[in-house]
């Protein structure tokens, strides 16, 4: 019913000028969640799926370090999005703000932030109430010489916003976001580890930062002191616009943070695109998965480089890098598990029929895997990950279960 259902929401963005204003109806009401629902309402079939998701994993260690917070700005939250989402003037930009909206489960845009919060608490006590969700801010892009730049910013979600979310609920971990090029960037870290937080978000293509830039290294000494993880995209970025460059998305940008001592988390292993190759004088490209692996191949980065595998099983990154991963068990214990919410609740993004068509999934799994889709897309995303597989001689080769248990991460 749900490959249905994505087929249609295909179609409708796939049309011309008439179809973006039937996709204006028809995606909100396609992509539009039920009831968050306990495990136990579901069948039998559905509930030993889980079960064997959670087999030979400790719940309390399996947080999701790559959940984002998301809000408009009701509430008196601070957030922001652009108004190049909410225009009327780009209809496409349009279409993907209201797909955004109504797979979380968003109804009343007055109460958008509110709604958003209280449903991604719902789907996370319901799928592990003893793990915790690393809850992800997201800064204003900043030029070098430290002036904001809001309209040239996606979006904003300020870290105090996640910080008093993060009080108010335990199971709720602090991921900060701070722009290196701030004039206060070290001081706004430090108020960061004050308040609790365990990491710091960047998203280089769209924030305009340079990881290779002697600007960053304040903030790249100050991550290291006070012992705050940096997650940071690589890779080409697609879910939002890089209003920067690709390029600052390659992945051997981030060598010196490593060098200056802070712990990586490289979001999507860099799962997509092309990126000059930095190690060859810049003149060839190569993918940026490629040169993720390189980064992850130096020894010199061991203990302090990982990989996270968000977003992974999304139908534009399900196919080379998924594949080599699940296959190359030495790296699993430099792997990391997070959702990427809220894209793991757009249907159309994950398409079981298309993992089993690659042969990365069972077939038999796919009836109770949509099932728990329904109920709970948080839990979907995480047994889909547990299931995920490839088939070989000696075997079916699947993720370890130390790729879950990413509270080692964090101490």
């Amino acid at each position: 019913m749900r490959l249905l259902t994505r087929r249609r929401v295909l179609a409708a963005l796939g049309i011309g000028g008439a179809g973006l204003a039937a996709a204006r109806i028809a995606v909100p009401r396609a992509l539009r969640p039920g009831p968050v629902r306990p495990i136990a309402a579901l069948s039998p079939a559905a509930r030993a799926l889980v079960g064997t998701a959670f087999a030979g994993v400790d719940p309390a260690r399996v947080w999701d370090l790559h959940a984002h917070a998301v809000g408009i700005g009701t509430g008196g939250s601070g957030c922001r999005v652009s108004r190049r989402f909410t225009s009327h003037l780009h209809p496409i930009r349009r279409c993907q703000y209201e797909a955004y909206l109504a797979a979380s489960g968003i109804r009343d845009p007055s109460t958008a932030d509110e709604d958003y919060l209280a449903r991604l608490l719902a789907l996370h006590r319901a799928a592990n109430p003893a793990g915790r969700r690393v809850l992800l801010a997201f800064d204003l892009r900043v030029a070098e010489d430290g002036t904001e730049l809001p309209e040239d910013s996606e979006f904003h979600v300020p870290t105090e916003y996640v910080a008093a979310i993060a009080r108010q609920h335990p199971d709720v971990a602090l991921a900060a976001s701070v722009h290196p090029y701030r004039r206060d960037c070290r001081a706004r870290l430090e108020a960061a580890r004050a308040a609790g937080a365990i990491a710091v978000k960047w998203l280089p293509n769209s924030m305009g930062i340079d990881p290779a830039s002697p600007l960053c290294d304040a903030a790249y000494d100050a991550m290291a002191e006070l012992g705050l993880v940096l997650l940071s995209h690589a890779g080409h970025e697609r879910a939002v616009h890089a209003a920067g460059d690709q390029e600052l998305g390659n992945p051997l940008r981030l060598r010196r943070a490593l060098e200056r001592g802070v712990r990586v988390v490289i979001a999507h292993c860099a799962s997509l695109g092309e990126a000059r190759d930095l190690d060859a004088g810049g003149t060839a490209r190569r993918p940026c998965f490629d040169l993720f692996l390189r980064l992850m191949g130096e020894k010199a980065h061991a203990g302090r480089l990982f990989g996270d595998i968000s977003a992974l099983p999304l139908v534009n990154r399900c196919g080379r890098p998924l594949r080599e991963l699940l296959l190359a068990s030495d790296l699993h214990p430099r792997l990391a598990d997070g959702s990427d919410y809220p894209l793991p609740a757009i249907g159309p993004l994950v398409s079981t029929w298309l993992l089993a068509r690659r042969g990365l999934l069972d077939p038999s799994d796919r009836d109770s895997l949509e099932e728990i889709f329904a109920a709970n897309s948080l839990l979907f995303d995480y047994v889909l990950k547990r299931r995920l597989r490839v088939v070989t001689a000696e075997g079916e080769r699947r993720f370890a279960p130390i790729v879950f248990e990413t509270a080692r991460l964090f101490g």
